[in-house]
Formats: C-alpha cells, structure tokens, sequence
C-alpha cells in the first residue's frame, strides 16, 4: 500500500503510536488526586481491550498485496468465445499496467509466430494472444523467513535496536533520580520536568514523518530492474534512472546516519550535569524514539518481501524488548556501587551507542554491491544486444 510512500505512512503510524506517551501527565495527575495505582492500571487495561474489538471489526478479509509481491489467481473468461483464461500475480499487474498505458507487448513476449501480431505501432487490445503470453519471473525468488533472520542486514537491525533500546528506556527509569540528583531533592521541581517529558512525547507524532520522507526520498523518479531492461533496446540516448532497490538502501543508510547522530548527541547532553539542558535531553530521547522504530520499519519494508514484514518487526521488537532488561542491573549498580551518580553507566551506555553505525556502515557495502551488480548486467546486456539482437538472455544465438 501507499506505494512510494510506504516509509513516510509507516512512521506516521508508528509516531501515532510513541506519542501516545503524552497521556503520561494526564495520569500523573489523576494519580496525585488520590486514585490508587492499581485502579489506573485496570481502566488502562480495559481501555487496550478495545483494541480487539477495533480489529475484529476492521480486520480485512484479503491482505493487501504489493504489486511485487501479488500471488492471487485473477481468472477471465470469454463466454462468447468459449474458452477460459487464469493470470496469476505479476503477469495479471504487467498486463494491466501494459493495456493501461498503451505499450506493445512485443518486446515482452518470448520469439513465437504470434509475435506477429502484436508489433510495436499496432494497436493494443486484451486478445488471445496477450493472455497467452507467459511471463517469466521477474529477479531472484523471495528469500526463506529464516534465510531473512539470519541476513546481516537484520543481525545488524538488532543490534541497533538493542542497543537503542537499552539507553532509552535507561533513562526513563532513571530519569526521576537523575532530576532528583539535579535539584538536591526538590520534588516539586521534579515534578515540573516530568511533566514537561510527558508533554514533549506529542513530538513523536510530528517529527516521525520526517524519518519517513528521507527513507522515500526520490523513488518516484527510480526505476525497477526490469523495466531498466525493457528500455535499454529502446533508446540508449535518454539518461539512465535511479535504481529503485539502490535508492532504498541509500535512504536507509542516511535514515540511520541521522538517527544514530541524533543518539550519540543524546548521551552527551545525559554526560553534563545541568537541568536545563535536560530539556533538550528530552526533546532529543522524544525525536530518536519515533525515528529510530520508523527507521527499522522502512528498512525492512524496503529490503525484506511484505508477507515477511510483520514477522521480522515482531521478532526485533521481542528480542530488543528482552534486551532492555539490562536496565535493572543498570539501575542497580547506579543506585548501590555508584551511590546514585548516573555518570559512569552513561558513558558506558554511549560508547555501546556506537555500535549502531555499523548499519549504515554494512549498507554502504550492501549498496556498492548492488551497484556492481547493476553494471554488470548492463555490460551483459549489451553483449546480448550485439550478438543476438536483444538484450534477453534467453534469446538465440
């Protein structure tokens, strides 16, 4: 769905659902009024319940396939004529998208005699012959789910979001000792900061979609492998395109570059011991918690196949959710050894910080191998075009 701006949507979505953090102040105060914590929690939980009741109703009856990834049956028939016809998956897309823009099918079809009839400059129509084109697969099968795991690119994913993960819910729970800490005891003044961390989590909802505009950057004016071949034979004067699968993995690399600054410079300002810089602590935790769950997203709806996509989200979530346990030893020897000096866990915390530029770092190889790639085929390509006539490998020698 949403097409070339799938990225941009998924972090709307995903900065809808950080910012719901915002509801904090909201129960701080109906707290100090005298509510028991437990009563909060359970209207909470009865509140979640309508989130069942939200899907039982809006739960589609079909998924929502990509036009790289369609896998349904679409069958016509011409009762007039007799006969049936069944086009499954992408040869059904191709099709409509060939009839829709009024393109010959001449150069997808294979060397047959029917090929007569349907000659660039004739004019296109749905005939027998057009559903009788076989259209082959297009690039490499879809990798395994497990083949998918265990890909650098989500390894690395991993470690980035563990690591991610630890320093920022570090320090929320800290948070409230830190300021503590900070003020020498004044718990009113505690008070006002954590309200104003309450607050700021609306930041998530506004600032995510930026995450998502830089992971689409530029892929309408991108083109798919394929149709980069179908246009080679046709005009060799026209400037070549961006690949799609390139730009994809560039904008993820820039994503991350920026959201891995933004983290470093996070733990900074945790480093200085000045409670109004804790202001720009929070607006900066605010920021890399939206981009940072906005990031992985785009990077795997962008590399992995769509009926992948929950599976992986849901596998990262859980092993960085049972990662950031480490935050309770980490308070503990904060408050026991350390003596509630926060100091020495937050330079800890951001030097493992560092370990998430080795996404990006692993995504420019990744790109300057696809890039290879690329060069190679059209080399290859035009070995074809000389030889045979045609920059089809499956043509005649």
């Amino acid at each position: 769905m949403f097409g070339d701006l799938r990225s941009t949507f998924i972090a709307l979505m995903i900065g809808s659902y950080a910012s719901s953090a915002v509801t904090f102040p909201g129960i701080k105060v109906i707290y100090d009024l005298g509510v028991t914590f437990i009563t909060i929690l359970l209207v909470w939980a009865g509140c979640a319940g309508l989130v069942f009741i939200n899907c039982f109703f809006n739960w589609p009856l079909e998924p929502f396939p990509g036009p790289e990834d369609m896998d349904y049956t679409v069958k016509i028939k011409f009762s007039w004529l007799g006969f049936d016809h069944k086009i499954t998956g992408k040869q059904f897309y191709r099709q409509v998208t060939t009839v829709g823009r009024r393109l010959s099918v001449g150069n997808s079809m294979k060397q047959t005699p029917k090929e007569l009839a349907v000659q660039d400059g004739n004019k296109l129509c749905l005939s027998t012959v057009d559903l009788e084109v076989k259209c082959e697969p297009q690039g490499e099968a879809a990798p395994s789910f497990m083949r998918s795991i265990f890909s650098p690119i989500f390894m690395l994913s991993l470690v980035t979001m563990c690591v991610t993960q630890l320093r920022l819910i570090f320090y929320m729970g800290a948070m409230n000792n830190i300021l503590e800490s900070l003020v020498g005891g004044n718990l009113d003044t505690v008070s006002l900061y954590t309200s104003i961390f309450g607050v700021l989590q609306l930041l998530c909802l506004l600032t995510a979609p930026v995450i998502g505009y830089i992971m689409d950057w530029k892929l309408k004016e991108c083109e798919d492998n394929d149709q980069e071949e179908k246009e080679t034979s046709k005009d060799q004067t026209q400037p070549k395109r961006r690949d799609r699968q390139i730009q994809k993995i560039t904008n993820a690399t820039r994503a991350f570059v920026f959201t891995n600054l933004l983290l470093v410079g996070f733990g900074i300002t945790c480093l200085i011991p000045n409670l109004p810089l804790q202001i720009i602590s929070f607006v900066l935790h605010t920021i890399v918690r939206g981009f940072i769950h906005s990031a992985v997203g785009g990077l795997y709806a962008a590399v992995y196949p769509s009926t992948q996509f929950g599976s992986l989200t849901g596998m990262q979530s859980l092993i960085s959710a049972l990662f950031a346990l480490l935050q309770q030893p980490l308070f503990m020897a904060m408050m026991g050894p350390l003596e509630g000096d926060p100091l020495w866990v937050n330079i800890g915390l951001l030097g493992v910080s560092m370990l998430g530029f080795c996404l990006p770092i692993y995504l420019l190889c990744f790109r300057q191998q696809l890039r290879r790639k690329r060069k190679q085929k059209a080399e290859d390509a035009k070995i074809f075009m000389k030889i045979n006539g045609s920059s089809k490998h499956e043509a005649f020698v």
